[in-house]
């Protein structure tokens, strides 16, 4: 679990009376209930920016993408791969692994596009891993549809996305994996196409945003 951290919200301070004249006791006593106030808001204005200086209101996100096409072996964990980085704060990719370096929960949204060219539905399965480890209750079930028919680019396609909330500790990581009752079922990448003109389509896209470092 992610670390807990709770930023507390100063009281307003109950400053005492002044007297008619100039006390010393009176003078320390409210000195003091400043101090006291002023302490709690450095604390609280530390907790929201932390050692970085404002981590929490620069919120930490990353983008990121493959260029690539995937393949699988036919019921067989695999790794879905990334190797872009669209847009980056304190959250990277490195092995196709999504890492952050500052704890909290995240929301973790990705989008695959599938094709198949067998002439039956062909099922597929996407999963999380944290750490190496999978996620309980993360896997989805998915049906492929058969390709249109046996010419050539009538090929079934089908892109599938959700999201996922994550509580993730500094330094862990995220990955996304599948497999396909088929080979036949892969993961493309289309290049830049006409009637209308379109721009390319990833095989693969996957961000990875802070949500919260606070308990609910």
């Amino acid at each position: 679990m992610a670390e807990n951290r709770r930023i507390i919200n100063p009281a307003v301070p109950n400053l005492p009376l002044g007297t008619d004249q100039y006390e010393r006791r009176y003078q320390d006593q409210f000195t003091n209930v400043l101090r006291l106030y002023f302490n709690q808001l450095r604390n609280a204005l530390s907790e929201l920016l932390g050692n970085t200086g404002g981590r929490f209101l620069a919120f930490p996100y990353g983008a990121f993408s493959s260029y690539a096409d995937q393949t699988t072996t036919a019921n067989t964990a695999t790794l879905m791969t990334l190797n872009t980085t669209d847009f980056a704060n304190t959250v990277r990719i490195e092995n196709s692994k999504i890492i952050v370096d500052n704890a909290g929960i995240y929301n973790l949204q990705f989008s695959a596009q599938f094709q198949n060219t067998d002439n039956q539905i062909q099922d597929i399965s996407i999963w999380l891993r944290q750490n190496g480890t999978d996620i309980p209750g993360s896997t989805g079930f998915v049906s492929i549809p058969a390709r249109k028919s046996a010419s050539a680019g009538e090929e079934a396609h089908e892109i599938i996305g959700w999201n996922y909330y994550l509580s993730l500790n500094a330094g862990d990581y995220i990955q996304i994996y599948w497999s396909a009752t088929l080979a036949s079922v892969t993961i493309q990448t289309y290049p830049t196409s006409t009637g209308p003109v379109r721009p390319s389509t990833a095989s693969v896209v996957a961000t990875l945003s802070f949500v919260s470092a606070l308990p609910t």
